[in-house]
This record gives structure tokens, C-alpha cells and sequence, in this order.
């Protein structure tokens, strides 16, 4: 073989070697890339993340404590209101059976005094009555003094005569129409009173018994 022949052969095994020689390093390097040693950061990484949640969790149940400690303070302050709603509406029962005893002590006091009102009228009556039967004026006078007296208590009462005169208009709230007659006074109208009627504070206690005019008799309306 001759010398340029050995010197190529030469030269093609150094770079041979060289190849291997870098793949060996590259490889080397590779390894040392996926060694245990390079897995430190990632440990610190989950630690750091468990300490991130940890931190989220702790907060989540202070908040919770926090919501249990505001829902115990509600349900107190609803039982408090609860208690006085009760009260209240007791105390409120209480009030309406006051109530209802002083309106039926007064209706019984006010009754009272009517009666005791109406005997006074009731003795002049019997005074009247033990008159001479012979002595029509006197009991006649008599009579009229205790109309005079009752109709007092009437007035005392509150209560007021109906009594339309003529002629007035027909109310049918506070008259009875008992019949129609031939009258002077204008079609329509109270021609005369056949039993007077009473009213009390604005209601009609007993409405007043007129005859109603046709108009009069020789056809005129």
C-alpha cells in the first residue's frame, strides 16, 4: 500500500472515532437531562401547588365558619321576632276580648238606664190609671203628661219621630206606603199618616205608615 493510502485510511478512522466520541456525549447529555437530579423543579412545582390549594381550601373554610357563625345569628334573630310576633299578637287577642267585655258593659248600662227611665213612665201611667174613671179630663190630662215624659226619654235616646206632613214626597227608605187615596194634595205625594215611623242615629228603626195621594177627584193630576 502506498503512503497517500495509509494517510486516507487514517484520516477515515479519526473521524469515525470522532462521530462515535459525539454521539457518545450527545447521548451522555441526554441522560444527564432525564437524570433524577433535574426532577428537583417539579417536586417544587407540586409543592408549591399543594400550598396554593391548601391556602384556597383554609380560606374556603374560614369563609364557611364565617357563614355558619351569620345563618346561627339569623336563626336567633328570627326565633327573637318570631317570640314577639307571638306576644304581640297575643296582647292583640287580650285587646279585642277588652274590647268586646266594654262594649257589652256599656250596651248592659246603657239598657239599665233605659229601664229604669221607662218605670218612671210606667208609675205616671199607673197614677193615671188610679184617677177617678169619672174624671175623663184628668186622665186625659194624665195621659198626655206621660206621652210628654216618654217621648223625653225617646229624645234622650236619640230616637226622632217620622212623621212627614202632606204633601212631602214619598221616601221609601223611612215610609210604607199603605194605600193610594183621592186626595187635594199632588199625585204622588203623603196625603196623611197612619202610624208614625221612628228613626235612631241615622237608621230607621220603624218606618212611617202614609196613604199616598192620587190627586183629587175630579180627575185633575
Amino acid at each position: 500500500m502506498s503512503n497517500d493510502a495509509e494517510q486516507t485510511a487514517d484520516a477515515d478512522e479519526r473521524a469515525d472515532a470522532e462521530s462515535t466520541a459525539g454521539e457518545a456525549e450527545t447521548a451522555e447529555q441526554s441522560t444527564t437531562a432525564d437524570a433524577p437530579g433535574d426532577a428537583e423543579p417539579l417536586a417544587e412545582r407540586v409543592r408549591d401547588h399543594d400550598e396554593a390549594l391548601g391556602d384556597e381550601v383554609a380560606a374556603l373554610e374560614e369563609r364557611v365558619a364565617e357563614l355558619e357563625g351569620e345563618l346561627a345569628d339569623a336563626r336567633e334573630e328570627v326565633a327573637d321576632l318570631t317570640e314577639r310576633l307571638q306576644a304581640k299578637q297575643a296582647d292583640f287577642q287580650n285587646y279585642k276580648q277588652r274590647a268586646k267585655q266594654r262594649q257589652e258593659d256599656i250596651k248592659a248600662r246603657a239598657t239599665e238606664d233605659l229601664v229604669e227611665r221607662l218605670l218612671d213612665v210606667r208609675d205616671n201611667l199607673d197614677r193615671a190609671l188610679d184617677e177617678d174613671a169619672g174624671d175623663v179630663d184628668s186622665l186625659r190630662e194624665g195621659v198626655k203628661l206621660t206621652r210628654k215624659e216618654f217621648d223625653r226619654v225617646l229624645d234622650a235616646e236619640g230616637v226622632s219621630e217620622i212623621s212627614p206632613e202632606p204633601g212631602a214626597e214619598v221616601d221609601a227608605q223611612r215610609h210604607e206606603v199603605m194605600m193610594r187615596v183621592d186626595s187635594d194634595q199632588p199625585e204622588g205625594t203623603v196625603a196623611a199618616v197612619y202610624r208614625s215611623g221612628y228613626e235612631m242615629g241615622g237608621k230607621v228603626l220603624r218606618a212611617a205608615q202614609v196613604t199616598v195621594s192620587e190627586g183629587n177627584g175630579d180627575g185633575e193630576r
